[in-house]
């Protein structure tokens, strides 16, 4: 048994209007495929179909204010309640007095603790990691380190895939494609890819684990700054990327999609309340989707499913 965590940050399940919501406005040919014609939208969940469901996570857990991502992923990756235990809502990046449990009580580390195969597929350049080595977590220039999944990968010591990883395709950029890495950090050697591509690469690396995390930023990114159109491509992209990673993934597989918070759903008010977006597809996905109700309860389910007693 294997299981792929495919962290998309800042996607909630808002409104079936295609006017407000770019997920009910973009051609999404391989999720609506899952979901049985259905745009991943509140009114569509939950959903339980033949190979896929479709659930909200409550990413407020109980406390006032606008989920984010510093303590959204901590939530998220530990299966604490970070929320309530640093007091309140924190982003973008996981709180310093965080960082310790991220690094150490993440679903990596408690995997590979217990023998499993365990690969953090996203790419990062080598001189940052090195940096970062040297300072750890509490290191005031880790830059995007600072973001729990490349957090808990350096704390499970999986931070490890970089630009020769991602030459030969045993990695994935953050982005998806390759284009960030060529344009910003001259790495003009690496291949251009496109989503369904970059999808069969991370496949191809789950095939080899038994669990992979992967973590995608932009629609975050873009739920703050795009255009509305840009939200639409943002989340048209994540969709060739899923397509990809299904059409390469071994059958043993359940990719669990996950975010951490709304954003993308209404880019006009920035990060909402509304539930964060969760699909599961693969063997046993109803059950596991049914008691994925908030963010503190992936990492039990995925190590539950993992290490079954």
């Amino acid at each position: 048994m294997r299981v792929l965590i495919l962290f998309v940050d800042g996607v909630g399940l808002g409104s079936s209007d295609p006017a407000v919501n770019p997920l009910a406005a973009a051609d999404l040919p391989v999720l609506r495929g899952l979901l049985e014609g259905r745009a991943p939208v509140a009114d569509a969940a939950p959903f339980h179909g033949a190979s896929a469901s479709l659930v909200g996570i409550d990413a407020t857990l109980g406390v006032a204010g606008t989920p984010q991502s510093g303590t959204g992923h901590a939530a998220l990756l530990t299966g604490e309640d970070a929320v309530r235990m640093f007091g309140r809502h924190q982003g973008p990046w996981v709180p310093t007095a965080l960082r310790p449990m991220v690094a150490e009580r993440s679903v990596l580390a408690r995997a590979k603790a217990a023998g499993l195969r365990v690969a953090f597929a996203n790419a990062y350049p080598e001189e940052l990691v090195e940096r970062a080595a040297e300072e750890g977590v509490a290191g005031r220039r880790l830059g995007p380190l600072r973001a729990g999944p490349p957090m808990a990968a350096l704390g499970a010591g999986v931070l490890t895939r970089h630009t020769a990883a991602l030459e030969r395709g045993d990695a994935v950029a953050t982005e998806i494609t390759n284009d960030g890495w060529i344009r910003h950090l001259g790495r003009t050697s690496l291949p251009r890819l496109d989503p369904p591509a970059a999808g069969r690469n991370l496949a191809g690396i789950a095939r080899a684990h038994d669990l992979t995390l992967f973590a995608h930023y932009t629609t975050d990114t873009v739920g703050h700054r795009g255009t509305f159109q840009e939200a639409v491509a943002s989340i048209e992209k994540v969709d060739g990327f899923l397509g990809g990673v299904l059409e390469g993934r071994p059958g043993d597989l359940l990719v669990v999609v996950v975010s951490d918070h709304g954003n993308l759903e209404d880019p006009s008010v920035q990060h909402t309340r509304n539930p964060a977006l969760g699909v599961v597809v693969g063997a046993g996905h109803r059950e596991f989707a049914e008691r994925m109700v908030d963010l503190t309860r992936v990492v039990p389910l995925v190590l539950e499913r993992l290490l079954p007693a």
